[in-house]
C-alpha cells in the first residue's frame, strides 16, 4: 500500500513539474530568437574612440611600468606618438562609419587596405620612440614591458 502511495504521489509531482515547466515556457514574456537577442545587444554596444582607448593605456602602462623622473621625456614622446596615432584611427573610424552604408564589396576592400597600411604607418611611428624609452628601462621594467606585450595584462591596475 505505501509503495503505491509514493507512486502516485511521484507521478503528481512529475506532472505538477511539468505543467510549472511548461507555463513558464508559454507565459514568459521573453522572445527566445537568437536574431532578437542580436539587435538587443547591438544597440546596447557603444565603440570606445581610439583617442579614449590611447588615454587609458598609457595611464595603465604609466602606472604598471614605474617611469621615473630620468625617462620622464622619453616617456611623453612616446604618448606622444600614441595619441597621434589615436587620432588618425579616430578620423578613419568616423570616415568609416559614413560611408559604411553606401560602400560596395570593392570600396570596402580598398578602404580595409587603408586602414591597414594606416595602422602599419602608425607602428612605424611608434617604435623609435618605444625603442629609446626600453633601451632606458631597467630590467625589472624590461620584464614587466615584455609580459604585458605577451600577454596583454597590464598587472593589478586592469580589470579581470
Amino acid at each position: 500500500m505505501k509503495q503505491k502511495a509514493y507512486k502516485v504521489i511521484f507521478q503528481a509531482t512529475i506532472v505538477v513539474m511539468m505543467a510549472a515547466f511548461l507555463s513558464i515556457i508559454f507565459f514568459a514574456n521573453s522572445n527566445l530568437s537568437y536574431a532578437a537577442s542580436v539587435k538587443k545587444k547591438s544597440t546596447a554596444v557603444r565603440r570606445i574612440s581610439a583617442v579614449d582607448h590611447a588615454e587609458a593605456q598609457i595611464k595603465q602602462l604609466e602606472g604598471t611600468l614605474n617611469i621615473t623622473e630620468a625617462q620622464k621625456e622619453l616617456w611623453n614622446n612616446l604618448t606622444q606618438v600614441m595619441r597621434e596615432n589615436a587620432k588618425g584611427m579616430d578620423v578613419l573610424t568616423m570616415e568609416r562609419a559614413e560611408m559604411t552604408e553606401t560602400m560596395n564589396s570593392l570600396e570596402r576592400m580598398k578602404f580595409h587596405r587603408q586602414i591597414t597600411e594606416t595602422h602599419l604607418d602608425h607602428l612605424q611611428n611608434l617604435i623609435p620612440p618605444f625603442e629609446a624609452l626600453y633601451a632606458s628601462m631597467s630590467d625589472q621594467q624590461k620584464n614587466i614591458t615584455d609580459v604585458i606585450f605577451r600577454t596583454g595584462k597590464y598587472g593589478k591596475s586592469r580589470r579581470k
